[in-house]
């Protein structure tokens, strides 16, 4: 008779997933930058839903039991899925991998960005990838787009110096160092929050205004 031995659960050995591998964010304060920059401009666009979430700079598991089997994009998105905040992002658990991925390419990661992250992400089925090199030294053209098209990547054409992603619907630009993103339908570009503060308090200031003035032609009758 054959006998199946498991061991009790309390010595099963849980897998461990780090949530950080001790490197720096970003290779330059350039890099850096951009990444808080793009993720600040994404959360506050999506601040009202919560079935949206921003990433950035976080390891993205896609192999349960096995830690090794793991990436930290510089941004992504994913649609469908709870704004709460996590440490890390296991596919398994979300039942799905991020639609958009955003990769700020260095003279480090060129390469790796080009190649071996693009044939990852295809694989998995990231739905889009973008690549922007703020220094524009090692990436020609800088803004690099591609789309998944029948299971495979093909190149999002330039239209009008922008890329366009149809899944934030959103248009891409390349900005010095920046990297601009606007409304494909309105063209307005995004703001960070602090941004959009301003503009409500200067919006506020100028209706102000018109009241008074408005008040003063009233008296004058």
């Amino acid at each position: 008779m054959a006998v199946n031995y498991a061991p009790p659960p309390e010595i099963i050995e849980e897998v461990e997933y780090p949530a950080s591998d001790g490197k720096p964010m970003g290779e330059t304060g350039f890099h850096i930058k951009l990444i808080v920059y793009v993720v600040s401009l994404l959360e506050t666009y999506y601040r009202h839903r919560t079935d949206v979430y921003v990433g950035g700079d976080m390891f993205v598991y896609y192999e349960e039991g096995d830690p090794r089997r793991c990436f930290a994009p510089d941004v992504f998105v994913a649609f469908g899925v709870s704004n709460k905040e996590r440490r890390s992002w296991f596919t398994w658990k979300e039942n799905k991998v991020p639609e958009v991925i955003f990769e700020f390419t260095s003279k480090e990661t060129r390469e790796e960005d080009l190649w071996t992250k693009r044939g990852l992400y295809q694989w998995l089925g990231v739905k889009e990838y973008f690549l922007f090199d703020p220094l524009d030294e090692y990436l020609k053209p800088c803004l690099q787009g591609f789309r998944l098209t029948d299971g495979v990547y093909q190149a999002v054409p330039e239209i009008n110096y922008g890329l366009q992603s149809e899944s934030l619907g959103l248009t891409l630009n390349a900005n010095g160092n920046r990297l601009a993103l606007t409304e494909t339908a309105t063209g307005k570009r995004l703001l960070q929050l602090h941004e959009l503060q301003e503009a409500y308090q200067s919006a506020e200031k100028e209706i102000e205004k018109l009241r008074d003035e408005l008040e003063r032609l009233k008296k004058q009758k």
